[in-house]
Formats: structure tokens, C-alpha cells, sequence
């Protein structure tokens, strides 16, 4: 590549990145979004499950108790999860979780829930009505059950020291012998990348995608219902200059972007391992390199299609038409990819387009460097870039790239 053209894709770049960052909100997409996602939602998102978990924990819950005989102990362990009891007679009913006439009470939450509970024999049966789509209803359902569960627990002990056997013994006749976390080979940091691997190349793959998705639009689309791709195409440049331009100005953002993300995705995960919620992955260089060799292929293939399908539109509502749904092609395939066990997965996945990056994070994340995948994803992946590149610059030496299309 000869300076003179290098210099014409520097200055086309560098024209399409000041045009785009512009716009304030361009500034929050690239840069504020990517840096706060994952601190937010690794650090406020927990902090907002506590803050719900201790209101539901402060509701008090009222519950009716229909019952011929109510053992005292039992009760005692309803009251102890701070529930308050009004009985009812138990109605007649061929099985106690028919609803009867206590349909409308619970559906029009008149009612938390409502105990029904009877003696046969040596043995009690009970049924709860409740309501689930109600936060309170079913917090009563959940306390009623804890509740339950404890006085069984306490009845099955007291039937065993009565029969004089031993409670531990009977209960408990096999037992762990040690620490069971020591039982455990893999370290803490392969553990982390297990965790790690299951949802960061979903998140990169479609994160690549949607952050290259505007850019790509506005550059090519965009630059079409403006009018001003004409002006562009008088430059004294090639199609292939005007093209690789446009491509370093997409890819930078795309890059910027996905940086940002990885960089707020590691302080959460930092923030998390010093509260002992996960620790940190154990990554060699080689690991690190892989990593960002696959991410910056996908991002290649991922910008170049992009780039030519945003071309072939007549604007930006049209090009936004087509490359949105596309992201479902991204989707499925990576959640088709958390699923695969890769003990002893068989090579060609890592040659199917999408998959083979996705299954390649996941495996570099555990610290996985098998030479035979890396060869197979990384050429099939240099194959199917270029491949994109070549179908881009096909559109860009379209001879009705000014004109309508139809």
C-alpha cells in the first residue's frame, strides 16, 4: 500500500470519526453505556435484589388457617416467620387444594394465602392457596412452607427419640468425610473463567455487532439520503480507499466500545472478587492475545457486512430494517454455544461462522489453548473476513451506489 494511499484512508477516517462523535449522544452510546454496563449491573443490580428481598422480609403478612386441630408447635412455627393466623372452619372438599370458595378471596387479595390442614392417622395433610403472580401472596406461600418445613423436621426427630433411636445417626447415616470445597481441584481462577466463559462472549459478540451497527448506517445509508456520498465520490480516491476509510472509522468506534466494555466488565469483576462473589480468571499472555486475535476477526467480518448491507440500502430507515433483525443471527448461535459441552468437542464446530469465535472465547476464558481449535477457528475465521471484505468492496464498486437501487 503505497504512503499516498494511506494517507487518503487516514484522512476519510479521521473525516467520518469527527462527523460522527459530533453528536453528544454519539459520546454517551460509545463511551458512558459500555464503561457503566457492567458496573451497574454486576454492582447496583445485586444492591436492588437486597433492597427488595428486605421489604419482602418487613411485609406483614396475614394468612387464613382453615383447620379442625392445629397443633400448638405448629403454630409456634407459623408466628416465628412473622406471619399472623386467622382460623376458619375447614370446609368440606374432596381434596384440600381445591380451591372452592376461596377462589375469589385469594385472586382478589383479600386473602396472603390461605393453610388448609388435617390430621389422618399418624400423618398430616395440608394445601396452600395462593396467588402467584402477587409479591405478597406469594412471600406467604414461601414463609408458610419454611414454616412447615421446620415443624416437620422437629416432628420427624422428636417420632425418633421417642422409638429411642439416635437422631443423627438415623438422619444422617452417610456422611462426608473432610471438607468438601477441598474435594475440588480446579483452582479458584478456573472456576471464575467456568462462571466467566458462560455469558462474556454473548455479551462481546453482540456488544461487537450493535456498537458497529449505527456507524456502519450513518456512513453509508446515512451518507446516501444525505446527499453527500456523491461529493465523497468525487475525491480523488479509489472505491477500495473510500471503503478500508470508512472501515478503520467503523472499527475504531466498534473498538473503542468493546474496549470500554471489557475494561467496566473487569472492574465488576474486581469489585466482586473483593466481596468474594467470584474470583479472577487465570489467564496466561497467550490466553490474552487469543482472546483479542478472535474478537478483533469477528469484529472485521462483523463491520465489513455490515458496511455492505447498509450500502445497498436506499436509507437509513431501510438499512435499519435489515441489520437490526440480523442480530438474531449473533443470538442464537451464542446461546447455542453455552450449551455445548467442550470436553471432547468434536473440530468442526470451531469451523461453523459466529459459533467458532463463540466457542473460542469460551475455551481461552477457561485457559484452554488447544493448537488444532486455534488453527481451525482462527483460519475459518480469516476465510469468512475476507470473504465480508470482498462482498464490501462489491458494493462499493457498484456503478448505482449514487442512484436508486430499484
Amino acid at each position: 500500500m503505497s504512503e499516498l494511499t494511506t494517507y487518503r484512508i487516514k484522512a476519510i477516517a479521521k473525516k467520518e470519526l469527527v462527523e460522527f462523535v459530533r453528536d453528544w449522544r454519539t459520546i454517551m452510546a460509545i463511551i458512558v453505556i459500555p464503561l457503566l454496563m457492567f458496573p451497574l449491573l454486576f454492582i447496583l443490580f445485586p444492591v436492588l435484589l437486597e433492597s427488595e428481598a428486605a421489604e419482602l422480609d418487613a411485609l406483614e403478612l396475614t394468612v387464613i388457617v382453615q383447620t379442625d386441630l392445629m397443633e400448638p408447635s405448629l403454630e409456634q412455627a407459623i408466628h416465628n416467620v412473622s406471619i399472623q393466623i386467622v382460623y376458619e372452619e375447614l370446609p368440606n372438599l374432596t381434596v384440600l387444594s381445591e380451591p372452592g370458595e376461596d377462589l375469589d378471596r385469594v385472586r382478589n387479595l383479600s386473602v396472603d394465602a390461605v393453610l388448609r390442614f388435617e390430621q389422618d392417622n399418624s400423618t398430616w395433610n395440608y394445601a396452600i392457596l395462593h396467588l402467584s403472580t402477587s409479591e405478597r401472596s406469594n412471600e406467604a406461600w414461601n414463609r408458610l412452607l419454611d414454616a412447615l418445613s421446620t415443624w416437620e423436621s422437629e416432628e420427624v426427630e422428636r417420632r425418633i427419640v421417642d422409638s429411642g433411636l439416635d437422631v443423627n445417626t438415623t438422619l444422617d447415616p452417610l456422611r462426608w468425610d473432610g471438607d468438601v470445597s477441598q474435594s475440588d481441584v480446579a483452582t479458584s481462577g478456573e472456576q471464575a473463567g467456568m462462571l466467566l466463559s458462560l455469558f462474556i462472549p454473548l455479551v462481546l459478540a453482540i456488544w461487537t455487532y450493535s456498537s458497529a451497527l449505527q456507524p456502519s448506517i450513518d456512513m453509508t445509508a446515512g451518507e446516501r439520503e444525505r446527499g453527500t456520498l456523491e461529493a465523497l465520490l468525487c475525491l480523488p480516491c479509489t472505491r477500495m480507499e473510500l471503503l478500508l476509510g470508512k472501515w478503520v472509522a467503523v472499527a475504531t468506534i466498534t473498538g473503542v466500545g468493546v474496549v470500554l466494555q471489557i475494561c467496566g466488565l473487569l472492574f465488576a469483576i474486581g469489585y466482586l472478587a473483593s466481596s468474594s462473589v467470584i474470583g479472577l480468571p487465570e489467564l496466561s499472555v497467550l490466553t490474552v492475545a487469543l482472546i483479542v486475535a478472535a474478537i478483533l476477526l469477528f469484529a472485521i467480518m462483523v463491520v465489513a457486512i455490515e458496511l455492505a448491507l447498509a450500502m445497498r440500502s436506499h436509507s437509513v430507515k431501510e438499512a435499519g430494517s435489515i441489520l437490526a433483525p440480523m442480530l438474531l443471527l449473533i443470538v442464537f448461535p451464542a446461546l447455542f454455544t453455552q450449551v455445548i459441552n467442550l470436553d471432547g468437542i468434536e473440530s468442526f464446530w470451531f469451523a461453523i461462522p459466529v459459533v467458532n469465535i463463540l466457542l473460542a472465547l469460551r475455551e481461552l476464558l477457561m485457559n484452554r489453548v488447544i493448537a488444532e481449535h486455534i488453527l481451525i477457528w482462527a483460519g475459518t475465521s480469516i476465510v469468512y473476513a475476507a470473504l465480508a471484505a470482498y462482498y464490501a468492496s462489491r458494493q462499493f464498486n457498484r456503478e448505482d451506489i449514487v442512484t436508486s437501487l430499484s
